[in-house]
């Protein structure tokens, strides 16, 4: 019960609860039209899914100045592309929701004239830039923490004596200088490598959980702008998985990635 208290007392819990059920509305939207629901229960959870997705937006009032402030720490870490990639990462999160703060007066009313459209394309553009950004950096953490690893088990070989039982085995059968060899081989490289990242993932769960949310968050401004239709469906699939996983890493918050 603290541990609830504690997660609802914060205004991102609440945002990250409303994005649950706005994504859920979509995709129970798209069952119910699959299905052949009556059209008046249809435009109940469409106007529902609204009621939310405003509602988000306004607790996202303010969070481009976090963003921002975010940026201005990512800016002093040591690691060069750590640096570039969350800084910018957190200067497209900030303008993002700059737009989105745009949306939600002209939504709301108090800005009736604003265009709602061009301004909803600014902002999954801006998102989709973040979430590239994000990727990249996940990548380069993989990355490392496969050379690391791949270090440490050729450490471990040769201080078992492996290293020459190795070496013969590379020069047997099915070696480089062995006709027809090098198909085999490059599908058992694949195949280790495929093992080793396996292997990282499962060693380091922030990082499979960054990994996760991003890619299935991809797919929402992918689909917004045009670029790869995915329909209501998976678009809500996906925002539901990413919205569960962001509200796993705030109750629990050693699963979220850092620096």
């Amino acid at each position: 019960m603290d541990a609830w208290v504690r997660f609802s007392a914060q205004s991102q819990a609440r945002e990250r609860l409303c994005r649950a059920a706005q994504y859920a509305c979509s995709l129970l939207g798209h069952a119910l039209q699959k299905h052949g629901a009556s059209p008046e229960l249809q435009k109940q959870i469409r106007q529902l899914e609204g009621h939310l997705s405003l509602g988000r937006k306004l607790l996202r009032l303010g969070n481009s100045a976090d963003a921002l402030e975010s940026a201005k720490r990512a800016v002093h870490l040591s690691d060069v592309v750590l640096r570039f990639c969350i800084t910018v990462s957190h200067l497209n999160r900030a303008l993002y929701f700059a737009c989105d703060n745009v949306l939600w007066a002209g939504k709301s009313g108090l800005a009736p004239r604003v265009d709602q459209e061009k301004w909803a394309q600014r902002s999954f553009r801006y998102y989709l830039f973040s979430l590239i950004m994000n990727l990249s950096r996940d990548a380069y953490e993989i990355r490392l923490l496969m050379e690391q690893e791949s270090s440490a088990y050729s450490r471990r070989l040769k201080g078992s004596g492996g290293g020459a039982t190795g070496g013969t085995e590379t020069a047997g059968p099915g070696g480089p200088g062995t006709p027809g060899g090098g198909l085999p081989q490059l599908a058992l490289k694949l195949q280790l490598r495929v093992l080793l990242l396996a292997r990282v993932l499962r060693g380091h769960p922030p990082l499979l959980l960054d990994v996760v949310r991003n890619a299935c968050d991809l797919f929402i401004p992918l689909d917004k702008l045009g670029l790869w239709r995915c329909g209501p469906g998976i678009v809500g699939l996906c925002g539901l998985v990413s919205s569960i996983l962001s509200i796993l890493t705030l109750i629990c918050p050693w699963l979220r990635l850092k620096p």
